[in-house]
């Protein structure tokens, strides 16, 4: 059976920098292939033939990282390769893997998948999903026949957004999906697995204004005065929903991870997860009257939403419980004939749209919703009066 070695070739420059390369060992037969990951010979460890991350600089460090969890990826396909010809019984060569390698290599779900673990390891899940959902998409429209990445051309493309525009995918998602694909694409001509042919000057890859999906007053008292004592899914469904709103629409993943602590002396503090922005909120009591109705005796989070412990996939769970809250509002939604279809970001805009009809200054409220950029929305919210939103958030519940 083959044999799979990294090994590392300084440079013949002094201080310059050398090449990783993998050797395979088959019969006696020694073949090498180099790759593209360049490093100093100080970060090798030539006892363990693995790269060391130990630097001062950090930028550096996260580079060292990536590197050898790509060289472990790397390998893992090599030593893949090699069972597949064992378990077949064929009879080959040690070119016979490297070639096989590096077929595997130019096709665009290896690569992608190899990028969405290693964005994994790195703890850039978020990140690793979108491209997941890319790769997916586009998959989906290839009949789950892949592709070798220096096949993909401006035409392929521009069929696979005609392929999306036919389904009903707005074009947001499909730019969505383009500027993914686009930026795994990039990367596969950084490391030389394809020239340069920008596949994606076509397509569309901007971002259009949605729709804001704001409920007026009357409606959002409706929703609050709806009798749901009898469907305890859709009760516990509305209940987040106003939650959002009482708390000027804070976002789902937000509300998933408040602790009690972080409720002190009447005010509720928290971090914005997407933006790491702090914030902080007057407590009401209609959102005491919420975290009553539900019991977190043995939790350390306020709502319940989530659950305690290291073996608990956290994120997975308030993804799944998002997605039986909105499909529990839709059904909400079409019991009071609302044509906006309900989900939790509704409570966003709402709060934003709600706020504004009351005229209460836009440098008070967080019209980020109408901004062209999220560094706009942060600008501005960082010279805010918490006082004056809370006077502003005051306003709004005592009008339900």
């Amino acid at each position: 059976m083959a044999s799979v070695k990294i090994k590392f070739r300084p440079s013949s420059g002094d201080g310059d920098l050398g090449t990783i390369y993998y050797r395979v060992i088959h019969n006696r037969v020694v073949r090498q292939m180099a790759t593209s990951f360049k490093i100093y010979e100080h970060e090798w460890d030539i006892g363990k033939s693995i790269v060391i991350p130990q630097c001062y600089d950090k930028k550096r460090r996260e580079y060292l990282r990536k590197i050898q969890l790509n060289v472990n990826e790397d390998i893992h396909r090599l030593r893949r390769i090699i069972n597949l010809f064992e378990k077949n019984g064929v009879s080959y060569t040690a070119d016979d893997v490297l070639l096989s390698f590096k077929k595997s290599e130019n096709l665009l779900s290896v690569f992608m998948n190899s990028l969405i673990k290693t964005l994994e390891q790195i703890g850039k899940v978020r990140t690793a999903e979108t491209y997941r959902s890319a790769l997916t998409s586009f998959m989906r429209f290839r009949n789950n026949k892949d592709v070798i990445i220096d096949d993909i051309t401006p035409e392929l493309m521009l069929r696979y957004e005609a392929y999306l525009r036919d389904r009903g995918v707005s074009p947001n998602s499909s730019s969505f999906y383009m500027r993914i694909l686009r930026a795994a694409y990039n990367r596969a001509v950084e490391k030389g697995l394809s020239m340069q042919r920008f596949p994606f000057k076509h397509v569309y890859t901007g971002v259009d204004k949605t729709i804001k999906r704001a409920l007026p007053l009357k409606i959002m008292k409706k929703i609050k005065e709806l009798k749901l004592d009898d469907i305890p899914n859709y009760d516990y469904a509305r209940d987040m929903f106003l939650f959002s709103f009482y708390t000027r629409g804070m976002s789902f993943v937000d509300m998933a991870y408040l602790r009690k602590k972080d409720l002190k002396n009447g005010v509720l503090s928290y971090r914005r997860r997407k933006t790491g922005q702090r914030l902080s909120i007057r407590w009401e009591r209609c959102m005491q009257e919420i975290v009553e109705k539900y019991c977190t005796i043995n939790s350390q989070y306020l709502l319940p939403i989530i659950g305690d412990g290291a073996s608990i996939d956290h994120r997975k769970q308030y993804i799944n419980t998002a997605h039986n809250i909105n499909k529990s509002l839709k059904y909400i939604g079409k019991m009071l004939h609302i044509t906006t279809p309900l989900t939790m970001y509704v409570a966003r805009h709402s709060w934003a749209s709600i706020a504004k009809s009351k005229n209460i200054p836009l440098s008070v409220i967080s019209e980020g919703m109408g901004h062209d950029s999220e560094t706009t929305t942060r600008i501005y919210l960082a010279s805010l009066d918490t006082m004056a939103i809370d006077k502003a958030n005051n306003m709004i519940i005592k009008s339900l």
